[in-house]
């Protein structure tokens, strides 16, 4: 059979055989598909994955800024020399570098990101998008295209950084009774309602603060023992006193900055005392609160440095918490120290706790958990007949003080 042969201005071609056409088409997409950059993947990795992944892809990585690598086997957690790098983590409290991953930090979001520039990123959760391949000679993540606070894929303006966490309006059983007179205000209008709500009180003294914090601390698994504070070990309640291995009454609002010491008051409120390994506490002394610092050998989690504390992840919002409510409480009308909270880390004996700009951001990445709402709970029934307003709505803090800068 001749074959048929199509013309075309004057020129002459053979017909086109439909299979060839369909077999041809198949393999330019193919082509094409292969020549694109790959993407990033929608999910992000965790940081151990992104470790056993270095293969030069575009990944995006979720993890807690720990430091700032300067080294193959080192990263600092405090005094940055530069805004050119930092370290990721799975944990924030995370101290080995092997279990970090190293993230170059472009020049285009160092002023946003650097961690000279903003120290208190340190234990903030970041999601990076890069390519992972080695840094430092270490498992890192370079050439990154952007960086989000959280853990988003969302790609970010590096001048126009995300905002940190806000905490959103909630409701209370308590809004129609106890806390009536506040419910819709903010300012200096709320802070004052809450204040004459929470004032009225039983006040008790030193020595039943040992009975009340066996029953507001009690191990949910175990009605033998108490949960410590910075350690968040479950101990005996018989275990308590001056010895070494004993608990003993923490006051979170440091009882010597404002000097009300232990008298029937601001040094007997339970809503800021909390069972606390003795030499944790002495450890802490009366330093204010803050990120950084080296980690605290017998609290993991915890950092301290000479003027600062910074506690574990799952109590940072229990003691903002803690701190605003005794900022609200004690206004110096009934003989104490009007107790502030304030941007010092340096307060010595005045009447003030800081850092409030990180004391905002704890309560907004940690709310408030069960635990600390039975508290709320045990302290208003049976102890002092008042509540922590900001356990009932964690976001009184912003309309009192204004969001986390």
């Amino acid at each position: 059979m001749s074959k048929v042969r199509l013309t075309t201005r004057g020129k002459t071609h053979p017909a086109r055989n439909p299979l060839a056409i369909l077999i041809l088409t198949a393999f330019a997409a193919l082509q094409l598909t292969a020549a694109l950059p790959a993407q990033a993947a929608s999910t992000a990795l965790t940081v151990s994955a992104a470790i056993s992944q270095q293969n030069g892809s575009s990944q995006s990585v979720t993890g807690y800024v720990v430091g700032q690598p300067t080294a193959t086997n080192t990263v600092v957690t405090a005094s940055y020399p530069n805004d050119y790098a930092l370290a990721l983590a799975d944990s924030a409290s995370e101290t080995s570098t092997s279990k970090m991953l190293y993230v170059q930090i472009p020049s285009s979001f160092r002023s946003s990101f650097g961690l000279k520039s903003n120290p208190t990123l340190k234990g903030t959760q970041l999601t990076v998008t890069g390519t992972t391949g080695a840094y430092f000679s270490h498992p890192g993540l370079t050439s990154s295209t952007a960086f989000v606070k959280g853990d988003s894929t969302q790609p970010t303006d590096p001048t126009d950084p995300t905002t940190p966490p806000v905490t959103p309006p909630t409701s209370s059983d308590y809004d129609t009774t106890y806390y009536k007179d506040a419910v819709g205000k903010t300012g200096t209008a709320l802070r004052n309602s809450l204040h004459s709500i929470i004032s009225v009180m039983t006040k008790i003294n030193y020595d039943t603060v040992w009975d009340a914090l066996q029953d507001t601390d009690q191990d949910p698994a175990n009605s033998n023992n108490v949960i410590e504070l910075y350690t968040g070990k479950s101990v005996p309640k018989s275990q308590h006193g001056g010895g070494v291995d004993d608990w003993n009454r923490e006051h979170v609002f440091a009882k010597s900055h404002g000097n009300f010491g232990t008298s029937t008051g601001p040094g007997t409120d339970v809503h800021h005392l909390r069972p606390t390994d003795v030499t944790v506490n002495s450890a802490r002394g009366n330093k204010d609160f803050d990120n950084g610092g080296q980690p605290v050998a017998e609290a993991p989690g915890n950092f301290t440095d000479s003027d600062s504390w910074e506690p574990r992840n799952a109590v940072k919002g229990d003691i903002a918490r803690m701190l605003m409510y005794m900022a609200i409480r004690y206004d110096g009308s009934d003989g104490f120290a009007d107790l502030e909270l304030n941007e010092s880390t340096s307060n010595g004996t005045n009447p003030f706790m800081g850092k409030l700009s990180i004391l905002l951001k704890w309560s907004a990445q940690d709310p408030p958990d069960a635990f600390e709402k039975k508290r709320n709970d045990v302290i208003f029934t049976k102890w002092q007949k008042n509540r922590n307003p900001f356990i009932d709505h964690p976001e009184w803090a912003t309309a009192i003080w204004g969001a986390a800068a």
